[in-house]
């Protein structure tokens, strides 16, 4: 993919982020674009990191590192940065993320029927065992903590 479709599907999902940690979480838009901008800036420069390194290593991991290299509590500054990313909720990340894939897969809905059967019962077994493992751990630790 092109450096600026990348940046262009970051920004979007960004703006859509912040517009759903408005709805979700009741955080002024006002408040969550420094951790927006940062966020978004740390995942331009993690594809960068990709197109121009020559090893062949994919750009979420250059996007992980810088993150957690710029959040560590040792590098100054890092105080700052995490204050303003902790005003936007992961959930609200999430949710158009998400979208986004499923439209990709959906565009490509013909290409993934061609994979065979054994690939769409795979990713659906793959689905409903994440989603009945994620439950049970939610369902314990809301149980441990008291929340249910």
């Amino acid at each position: 993919m092109k450096l600026k479709n990348s940046i262009f599907i970051l920004v979007l999902i960004g703006i859509l982020s912040l517009v759903g940690n408005l709805i979700g979480y009741k955080t002024s838009i006002l408040a969550s674009i420094p951790g927006m901008l940062i966020l978004v800036g740390i995942s331009i420069a993690g594809i960068l990191l990709a197109k121009i390194i020559p090893v062949k290593i994919p750009a979420v991991a250059y996007v992980v590192t810088l993150g957690c290299i710029i959040t560590y509590p040792a590098v100054p500054g890092s105080a700052i940065i995490n204050s303003y990313i902790s005003k936007v909720n992961f959930l609200a990340l999430t949710t158009p993320i998400l979208a986004y894939v499923g439209i990709s897969i959906g565009n490509d809905l013909e290409s993934f029927a061609k994979s065979g059967w054994r690939i769409i019962l795979i990713s659906c077994l793959s689905f409903i065992g994440t989603f009945l493992g994620s439950s049970l751990v939610a369902q314990f630790v809301l149980k441990l903590t008291g929340q249910i």
